[in-house]
């Protein structure tokens, strides 16, 4: 008999979309699933919507509890699960068809614990219609720990993950508010889990207004994962583990951040970069731009990163000037 899995779906206000959601749960072609819903005190419907899916399929599984965030609600959720493997699967993404079974096969076939595949966007306009993004091809990573703290990403919905993996991490940390995702992975990975890259898109992560953390509260974002990193840097020196190859990541990872912070708080990009310096004093930067990299070698890195900046802010705000312009101009061509 195949082994269970558990899709564990946080949801909070989710009206507009947990219906997909679960109807993708509910369309997998791998059969042996249950699908456990933590509703997070939603104000709106979304309660009544998985009630009523609950009434009619003995797989789901739904819970109430006051709002006290997503973290919370997904380790609620695997607390109920007795499964071999666990999904998590935010309320407004979706998965296709063959992702569970695509990815259980792998977890089977390679003894992997946790397995991650590439995902899409899909991008929601403000006229309701949509369209779907390239697909963001992840690769096999060298060293994922690596990645994970330097610049690269996956989606939540894109990973599956052995509960036993789970198990040995301390779950999701409920004190962040933002980066959540990026520290859970990094827990699992630092507990020992074997993470293994599989081709395929099999999962489809939603972009629509002003939702995201990073786009409502870029300082807010930007410092959740400042936190995750010095959290990790902390474990990694505790156990004698923070080797140059990490501290150069880490390094990458401050000054990923330092990036965006660039045009919301010019204090707080200079704040970074002396943090990606202090981790790695000889680091050179993220870019793979020709003329950066010419230009750096003749008046150094701080110099360089001087010069680029001015530039990306005045492009900032040239940009700006020009939409204005346009706008004023559309304004002035509709008065009769």
């Amino acid at each position: 008999m195949s082994k269970l899995v558990s899709i564990i779906i946080p949801c909070y206000n989710a009206s507009r979309w947990i219906t997909e959601a679960i109807d993708s749960c509910l369309h997998q072609t791998y059969s042996n699933i249950e699908i456990i819903i933590i509703d997070d005190g939603s104000t709106d419907n979304s309660l009544e919507i998985i009630q009523s899916y609950a009434a009619k399929n003995n797989h789901i599984i739904w819970r109430h509890i006051p709002h006290t965030g997503g973290n919370h609600a997904r380790n609620v959720g695997l607390s109920l699960s007795q499964a071999e493997y666990i999904q998590f699967l935010d309320a407004d993404d979706y998965i296709l068809p063959e992702k569970i079974k695509h990815q259980v096969n792998f977890l089977e076939s390679t003894g992997a614990d946790v397995v991650y595949g590439d995902w899409c966007h899909q991008y929601h306009y403000n006229n309701g219609s949509y369209k779907l993004g390239d697909t963001k091809t992840t690769g096999q990573q060298t060293d994922i720990l690596e990645s994970l703290l330097g610049t690269w990403w996956v989606a939540v919905a894109a990973l599956l993950y052995r509960h036993e993996a789970i198990k040995k991490s301390v779950g999701w940390d409920e004190t962040l508010s933002t980066a959540q995702d990026r520290d859970f992975i990094i827990s699992v990975v630092m507990c020992g889990a074997l993470v293994m890259y599989q081709p395929g898109c099999y999962s489809i992560y939603r972009r629509y207004g002003n939702v995201t953390v990073s786009t409502v509260s870029r300082p807010r974002w930007i410092m959740g994962h400042c936190l995750v990193l010095e959290k990790a840097e902390r474990k990694l020196a505790q156990n004698k583990r923070l080797s140059n190859n990490y501290r150069r990541a880490l390094a990458a990872g401050y000054f990923d951040m330092a990036r965006y912070a660039l045009f919301e708080d010019y204090s707080l990009y200079l704040k970074l970069l002396d943090a990606a310096l202090k981790r790695c004093p000889d680091f050179q930067g993220n870019s793979k731009n020709g003329i950066y990299h010419r230009l750096r070698a003749i008046i150094g890195f701080r110099r360089t990163e001087k010069i680029v900046c001015l530039i990306l802010i005045a492009k900032k705000y040239l940009n700006s000037i020009i939409e204005t312009f346009a706008s004023l101009k559309t304004i002035s061509g509709a008065i009769p």
